[in-house]
């Protein structure tokens, strides 16, 4: 990403340009866009840590989901989603990838999109899809 998409979202209140993209996207909904509001504290072996959601989305239920934006989905990143999955069964986070057809690393044969499938996340390519609105 350019210093200029992330100079914008930073002026903005964000951090990269597709979460300026994702908030606009909730607010194009009717939806409030709750952004980086809440904290889940978690356990990283031998350090207590917090985890700080991109995006609290609400269900109709009256329940609601997390979603975290995605650019770059770095190996910290996933290590730290499977100790929040394992320590929190019951909290929904759910991914939207700037490209989920991206590789974790240079030669390798997995992408964003099947490492989500592998752990049990779900996960959306760009947007959030419309179907996650009328949950």
């Amino acid at each position: 990403m350019s210093s200029r998409t992330t100079s914008k979202a930073y002026q903005r209140g964000y951090r990269s340009g597709l979460e300026i993209k994702i908030a606009e996207q909730i607010k194009g909904c009717g939806i409030e866009v709750k952004y980086e509001t809440e904290r889940i504290y978690y356990v990283w072996p031998s350090r207590n840590s917090h985890y700080t959601p991109d995006f609290k989305i609400p269900t109709k239920d009256g329940g609601f989901f997390f979603v975290e934006t995605k650019g770059r989905f770095l190996p910290a990143d996933r290590q730290k989603h499977l100790l929040l999955k394992k320590q929190f069964p019951h909290t929904d986070i759910r991914f939207v990838f700037s490209n989920q057809n991206q590789k974790l690393y240079k030669g390798s044969k997995t992408t964003y999109a099947m490492w989500c499938e592998k752990h049990g996340f779900t996960y959306a390519n760009k947007t959030i899809p419309d179907a996650w609105f009328n949950e």
